[in-house]
């Protein structure tokens, strides 16, 4: 609200539900008289606290339409950081709770000395202590609101940061915070004593969950704090040139049913300009110096109150212009002590310009007393769906599992999944596949996970599990349990008479079911059904038909030190460094998944019966009982997504990034044309480019690949899968898979290669990289925005501006508008000298069929 006055207040809330959400700066101005009581509020905001907002709206907080009075005592959850014990802040009547309760990991540290007696010292008790996070990316606040009244409430969560040189190094931290499963702000405390910020949600379970998430740049701790006001707004005070203040002691006129609630202090003070020719004019961006997103929405909210008494007959008539355009109907006249606020119906894009004039039947200059202006936040991403999220949530509680990630939403955002955990990412995440093999898990299988109604693997191997199979996962119809490793566990016959339960293992042969007692043989689906419902229950790969070298379990221990470093984890499992003889390797071990399993099967398939240089070279596999890998040639470089993201000590050139988008079009293009039938990939993206010693391109993980059954074929009819950012939206809407689909991904490759940035730009709007690079080409039509400023110039205008146009093109929403992979190799390639850069033609091959795996295996190469 920007009351003006001799100074102006800000404050940032955030109003989120499931499709949008809202930020608002708060401004005001008031006289010499409120400095020190607004001072006092300000430096009591030092702690976690949630706050009940009664009527549930998840609109900006003026547009709660429940009546609420001034006496309404909102519950607060008051949390000191860090705190010992529990207490009673006597200043100001709020009691305070340790954050023990609130969450698992971090350590309770005490700030400096120095920073309390000499930075603020008016925070007192709460700014003495704070929660270091040294350990995991992600540490989340579990908020439980002590005010239930069904579903859609809303509360008010602030937090404040100060780093206090706790750590004695004067290196403050910047990291990200997360309102649960999307991005709230970044946090940079470098340079001011601490910051906090605010956010009104309205969530769709019963508890909240505040992250702070490490970028890498610095070690997270948080104090937090809100203060007793009905919505909690904070205020801060400057001069704004040319804007003269006026004041009052009279309290204004606000009815009951103000759904407002400016505060009286806020409306008793206001600015006016020199004389009725001069206008109240407010640049957002010159006042504050910051630049706003020009492709986000904004409402604001004007707040008068006529606090002058004019003499009879005259009258102070008023017009707003909000980014050049009118926002009233009429002008508006104020009428003494009564408050009035005046909004814009539609946001307004880009920026905050506003002017307040007077009418020329006006006889007094405008005035202004307070404003809000709201940021609309959109694309926020979907919780896991809440009923996997109490299943996982109980599974934890009942095993005692203490994992570092396991904290915050379990699948979403997607690069904080929970260690151990597949998800399905449809308009709710769904848990469909649980590791938790090797996990020193002693009991029985917790019944919640019959609750993952969507399971499709669970591995309990090798841990103490006893008791038997609970008989609810019969009706998961598609779930296959690896169970390996637990002496104490019963999944055969004999157990029926101590479990009662029945266990019986079955493998068809020859067209008749044969019951097994206790069953060592492994066939390419071992099932088990309970009580007449089929479980399936898996401790062997099926075979991949293959010519390459087969290694036993043990020379892959051999082979990566016992597994010793690990260089990444993929879509079905993790990747470990390993050597054989001097050749490095890079090894993938399988995880139990069905995904995992599926992507398996699918890569040995294609990369033992397609080769070319612009895919990763396999060098053999393991199909070792439950122990299964593929392995390949170790890329040096790593993948492409590290090499742009800056964090990588290799900076890639103009010319060695263009190789590498025609080396993995090259690639491509071969999939497509010179495979009979025709490959699509699915899955192409950076993270799935690498480099070799060379920073060539070779292809990689092709799990998702689908390869036509008939080379006539226009498209096939699929599941969704693909990684959200690359996904063509045309195949994410009809299911319809078409080589056009690789093309888009393609696309959305060459824009990142081209601009150094990653698909969603982290901005606070998270931003597509489509939407970002046709907004800098809209402007000016110039590429020099375009392309990413650390080339400092080095590269040729003439071939980005070509390949800019050819990624454009791939990125086209209608398929029949893409280029094919043929027409983006010729056009690449048009776009350098010939000899310059390296090519390969695509030439005609076949898929094969190659024999069955046999043969003893060695280290020998």
């Amino acid at each position: 609200m920007l009351k003006c006055r001799e100074h102006e207040l800000a404050s940032i809330y955030a109003i989120i539900d499931l499709r949008k959400v809202c930020l608002v700066i708060v401004l005001y101005m008031h006289t010499d008289s409120m400095r020190s009581a607004l001072v006092w509020i300000f430096t009591l905001n030092v702690c976690l606290q949630i706050l009940f907002i009664p009527g549930g709206d998840s609109k900006p907080h003026p547009r709660f339409r429940e009546k609420i009075t001034e006496e309404y005592n909102p519950g607060f959850i008051s949390i000191d950081c860090g705190a010992s014990n529990d207490y009673l802040d006597e200043e100001t009547s709020t009691f305070y709770k340790t954050d023990t309760d609130f969450i698992e990991t971090g350590e309770n540290l005490l700030t400096s000395s120095q920073f309390i007696n000499t930075n603020i010292p008016d925070y007192g008790r709460q700014l003495r202590t704070l929660r270091s996070f040294p350990e995991g990316n992600r540490n989340c606040y579990t908020l439980k609101p002590e005010y239930k009244q069904g579903e859609q409430q809303s509360y008010m969560i602030r937090a404040m940061f100060g780093y206090g040189n706790y750590d004695g190094k004067n290196h403050a931290p910047t990291f990200d915070l997360y309102l649960g499963v999307n991005y709230w702000k970044n946090v940079n405390t470098a340079n001011r004593s601490y910051i906090w910020t605010e956010i009104i949600h309205a969530p769709t379970t019963d508890t909240i969950q505040v992250c702070l998430v490490n970028i890498d740049t610095g070690i997270d701790n948080v104090s937090y704090r809100y203060k007793d006001d009905i919505y909690d707004r904070r205020w801060y005070w400057r001069d704004v040139k040319d804007w003269y203040k006026i004041n009052t002691t009279i309290d204004v006129n606000k009815s009951g049913n103000d759904i407002y609630k400016v505060p009286a202090e806020v409306l008793k003070t206001a600015v006016q300009s020199f004389n009725r020719s001069y206008d109240l004019h407010y640049d957002f961006e010159i006042e504050w110096n910051l630049q706003l997103n020009k492709y986000s929405g904004y409402y604001v909210y004007f707040h008068f109150a006529e606090i002058q008494q004019l003499a009879p007959g005259l009258r102070r008539i008023i017009n707003i212009t909000l980014n050049d355009e009118n926002i009233l109907s009429e002008p508006i006249t104020l009428e003494y002590m009564k408050p009035v606020t005046i909004s814009n119906k539609n946001a307004t894009q880009g920026f905050v310009r506003f002017s307040i004039r007077a009418t020329a039947e006006s006889d007094a200059p405008p005035i202004l007393n307070a404003f809000e202006v709201y940021k609309l936040v959109t694309d926020l991403n979907s919780p896991t769906d809440i009923k996997d999220v109490d299943a996982i949530v109980n599974i934890k509680r009942y095993y005692g599992i203490s994992r570092i990630d396991w904290q915050g939403d379990p699948c979403v955002p997607e690069i904080f999944r929970w260690s151990g955990l597949d998800c399905s990412y449809g308009i709710n995440p769904r848990i469909i596949s649980l590791n938790l093999s090797s996990s020193k898990l002693g009991g029985q299988i917790a019944a919640s996970v019959s609750d993952l109604s969507e399971l499709q693997s669970l591995d309990v191997s090798d841990n103490s599990l006893n008791g038997f199979v609970p008989e609810s996962l019969s009706q998961l119809e598609y779930l296959r349990i690896f169970v390996d490793g637990n002496q104490n566990l019963c999944t055969s016959t004999p157990c029926h008479k101590r479990n009662r339960v029945v266990i019986p293992l079955v493998a068809t042969l020859a067209g008749a079911f044969i019951l097994l007692a206790v069953s060592l043989f492994v066939f390419r689906r071992v099932q088990v059904v309970v009580s007449m419902k089929k479980l399936k229950f898996s401790n062997k790969m099926e075979y991949v038909d293959s010519k390459k070298q087969e290694f036993s379990y043990s020379e892959v221990q051999m082979i990566t030190n016992n597994f010793e470093r690990v260089v990444g984890k993929g879509g079905f499992g993790t990747v470990y460094y390993g050597c054989i003889g001097e050749t490095r390797v890079a090894v993938k071990m399988l995880s139990h998944s069905t995904q995992g399993v599926r992507q398996f099967q699918t890569e040995a398939n294609i990369l033992t019966r397609v080769h070319h240089r612009c895919f990763t070279p396999l060098i053999g596999y393991c199909n070792e009982g439950t122990r299964t890998a593929l392995i390949y040639e170790y890329m040096t470089n790593g993948d492409l997504a590290e090499k742009l993201s800056g964090q990588s000590q290799t900076f890639l050139g103009w010319e060695q990034r263009f190789q590498i988008a025609l080396d993995s079009a090259i690639g491509l293009e071969y999939l497509h044309y010179g495979c009979k039938p025709p490959i699509i990939h699915r899955d192409v993206k950076t993270r799935n480019i690498l480099l070799d010693k060379n920073l060539r391109a070779k292809i990689s993980d092709f799990g998702l690949s689908r390869i036509f059954s008939d080379d006539g074929d226009t498209h096939v009819s699929t599941a969704i899968a693909g990684t959200p950012g690359y996904l063509d939206p045309e195949y994410n809407i009809t299911n319809r898979l078409n080589e056009k689909s690789d093309v888009y991904s393609f696309g959305i490759v060459l824009l990142e290669i081209i601009t150094g940035r990653t698909v969603i730009l982290k901005t606070q709007v998270r931003t597509h990289i489509i939407k970002w690079v046709s907004s800098m080409l809209a402007d000016d039509g110039e590429i020099d925005g375009v392309v990413d400023t650390r080339l400092q110039g080095e590269y040729d205008s003439e071939a980005a501006r070509k390949v800019i146009d050819v990624a454009m093109a791939c990125v086209a929403p209608s398929s029949v508008n893409r280029p094919t992979m043929n027409q983006v190799v010729m056009e690449l390639k048009q776009c350098f000298p010939m000899g310059k850069l390296g090519t390969t033609s695509t030439g005609s091959s076949e898929i094969f069929s190659a024999g069955e795996i046999s043969g003893l295996s060695s280290l020998a190469r």
